[in-house]
């Protein structure tokens, strides 16, 4: 079973507020320049906010979710960091 970690906002802010694209191509080629193996999605209305144990932060954002989910915590922390109005948090699963 894998912890995942994420990164979680409103859909139309992440896309539209924030340069979310600019920040994962960038990190997408410091990825590949450095021969990483890519360990981080970009999620459109991701399915794991609809558990019991996510009700609180799903409340929290009154429209369609969008998520930055990685294996690593680290890069999550960063992100936070980076665009301060997320909400973050983990979760274990088999897959995404």
């Amino acid at each position: 079973m894998n912890n995942y970690y994420f990164a979680i906002a409103s859909k139309k802010f992440l896309v539209e507020a924030e340069p979310i694209e600019e920040i994962l191509r960038e990190r997408t080629n410091y990825y590949l320049s450095n021969k990483k193996i890519i360990d981080f999605w970009f999620i459109d209305n991701p399915k794991f906010i609809h558990k019991p144990e996510f009700q609180n932060l799903k409340r929290m954002i009154n429209s369609t979710p969008a998520a930055i989910i990685s294996l690593d915590k680290e890069f999550i922390e960063w992100i936070k960091l980076r665009i301060s109005f997320v909400l973050t948090g983990e979760f274990k699963s088999e897959s995404l």
